[in-house]
Order: C-alpha cells, then sequence, then structure tokens
C-alpha cells in the first residue's frame, strides 16, 4: 500500500494563496459587470430620453426649455461612460495588483466588454453634442 505524501505548511498557504487570488478575480469580474450593467442603463437611458424628447420637439410639441432633450441626454450619456470608464479603472487596477500574486491574462472577457461599452457611450456622447451645437 502507497503512502500519501504528507504536504508541507508551505504547499498548503501556497494553495491557499492560489484560491484566495481566483476568488478575488471572480469578484473582480463580477463587479466589473456590475459597473457594465449601471453605465449601460444609464446610457441607454440618457439617449433613449434624448431621442424620444427631441421627436417631440421635431414634431412641432412645444417644449417650455427648448434645450432640455439635449442636456437631459447628454447628462445621462455621460454619466453613464463616465461610471464606466471609472469602473474599467477600478477594475484595470484590481488585476495589475493581482497578477502580483498569480499571473493570468489581463484581456479578459469583461474588460473587453467595458471597454466597448465605454468607447460606444462616448461615441452616442459626441453625438448628441454634435447635434446640441
Amino acid at each position: 500500500m502507497e503512502t500519501e505524501h504528507a504536504r508541507t505548511a508551505n504547499e498548503l498557504a501556497l494553495d491557499r494563496t492560489d484560491l484566495a487570488a481566483r476568488r478575488t478575480l471572480m469578484a473582480a469580474d463580477r463587479s466589473l459587470m456590475a459597473w457594465i450593467r449601471t453605465s449601460l442603463s444609464m446610457t441607454s437611458f440618457g439617449f433613449t430620453i434624448y431621442k424620444v424628447l427631441e421627436s417631440f420637439k421635431d414634431a412641432g410639441v412645444h417644449l417650455a426649455h427648448p434645450n432640455t432633450p439635449a442636456r437631459v441626454g447628454l447628462f445621462l450619456t455621460g454619466m453613464g461612460t463616465a461610471s464606466m470608464v471609472m469602473g474599467t479603472i477600478e477594475y484595470w487596477r484590481t488585476l495589475v495588483e493581482l497578477n502580483r500574486y498569480q499571473t493570468f491574462s489581463i484581456w479578459r472577457p469583461t474588460f473587453v466588454i467595458s471597454i466597448i461599452i465605454a468607447a460606444t457611450g462616448l461615441v452616442a456622447f459626441v453625438s448628441i453634442v454634435n447635434r446640441f451645437l
């Protein structure tokens, strides 16, 4: 009968550190996904409000303040884009710090999606600014 190799305290500590790093990485992914949901909601709601109020204005409905659609759209779209950028930066910093303990690819799916959504929000923001000016 073979005897099992008794694991040293250092081997056990390395396993625990590895698992802790993986759990932290998954928590960072979940946090970024929450940033993505929040950002996407604000950006799309801002752009939708802008388009709806702009269509009312184009249809001849008198708005008390004619620049209201652009201002509301700019605010919400800008806040959504800013939140996505802040969430992405926070995620990036977490990954850089975690990379000291465990090597993994920075280009994770949630990171790529956050960059795409930040770019899309920026395009929506710029399109509202161009129509506003």
